[in-house]
């Protein structure tokens, strides 16, 4: 992946090249894979996650690649330092909304907590390969076909439009495992164990082999990794043309969310307003995209910097919290009086 990506570069963005050296590629690969087995290692023991854990390595996963971007920032410059903070903020958010899906996930099929680690950690795995290959193929379209951008910004609209209509329309995010396509076509070929067995994906069970639970939440999960990974590697592709920033953006966001999920688990549910912020930043890459695109042919067109792309996400962002919050203090408020009043 390293050889495909790295030529492909210094044409994804005209006139800039690519700060991903083989060098770079390699500690960044490697520090990402040990980063992944030290996580692994926690969850070889099944437990539940203390809040205070969660939070300790909700806060590590977060300060290594802000650590990161600052050294990026001042080894290569601020154009570099601004593309790849501003592409893994996008990053991050959509991967708030990817726990949203999981926690879903995990309820539906009845994940006991203390299996629910490594269910997250191979619906991490699964995305980090998943991206690579959308990366590298991204790459390699930009580097072949100017359209891409284009193509790109389509999705992301689409995209945008399908979320907000969710957030409207106060979508039920509720769950049939039974109808699943994937479980469905599993347990046609497969047979499934009703009860888990630790973290085992298959056991033995009157001398055949048996699919467990957890293998069908496995596959569920990777099944939503590939939605994910084509919305949001066209969505960084808007922020930076560099695939090397795309996938240390992409790498970084993910691995945090083990234990992210133990920390916002409770919380998302007061983020009412995410859907729509989301809608609003995809929505607004997405013009990013097109309007590069447009100018790649007609150079008359203006392109959207980067510095104020940062400032539009962050402040979508901040905007959509605080009136989440704001709204779900005063829906509280509201079942208290009327519990009150009964």
């Amino acid at each position: 992946m390293l050889s495909t990506l790295a030529p492909a570069a210094t044409s994804a963005t005209p006139g800039a090249d690519s700060i991903g050296s083989p060098t770079l590629w390699l500690a960044t690969v490697t520090g990402i894979l040990a980063l992944f087995v030290a996580d692994f290692l926690l969850t070889r023991r099944p437990h539940d996650p203390s809040m205070r854990e969660a939070v300790g390595w909700s806060a590590f996963y977060i300060a290594v690649p802000v650590v990161f971007g600052g050294w990026l920032w001042w080894q290569y410059g601020s154009q570099q330092g601004v593309e790849y903070y501003a592409g893994y903020i996008v990053e991050k958010s959509l991967s708030v909304d990817n726990l949203f899906v999981f926690i879903i996930l995990l309820s539906a099929f009845a994940v006991p907590r203390e299996l629910r680690q490594r269910v997250l950690l191979i619906g991490v795995a699964g995305a980090l390969v998943l991206r690579g290959i959308f990366i590298a193929l991204g790459a390699q379209m930009i580097a072949s076909f100017s359209w891409t951008f284009l193509l790109f910004g389509a999705i992301l609209l689409a995209t945008a439009v399908k979320v907000g209509r969710d957030a409207l329309a106060h979508a039920d995010h509720s769950v049939d495992v039974d109808q699943l396509r994937s479980v469905r076509l599993i347990r046609r070929f497969y047979p499934v164990t009703d009860r888990y067995d630790g973290t085992d994906l298959t056991v033995r069970r009157d001398g055949r082999r048996a699919l467990t639970p957890l293998a069908l939440v496995a596959v569920a999960i990777l099944g939503t990794d590939i939605v994910f990974a084509i919305d949001s590697v066209p969505a960084v592709y808007g922020i930076t043309g560099d695939p090397y920033l795309v996938f240390a953006t992409n790498a970084f966001a993910l691995l945090g969310l083990r234990a992210l999920y133990f920390v916002l688990e409770g919380a998302l549910a007061s983020l009412v307003h995410l859907g729509h912020g989301l809608s609003l930043i995809l929505a607004f890459i997405g013009v990013k995209l097109v309007l590069h695109w447009a100018h790649t042919v007609w150079p008359s067109v203006p392109e959207i910097p980067t510095l104020l792309s940062l400032g539009v996400i962050v402040g979508i962002l901040v905007v959509v919290t605080v009136t989440s919050l704001s709204s779900s203090r005063s829906a509280r408020v509201c079942r208290q009086a009327e519990a009150s009043r009964s």
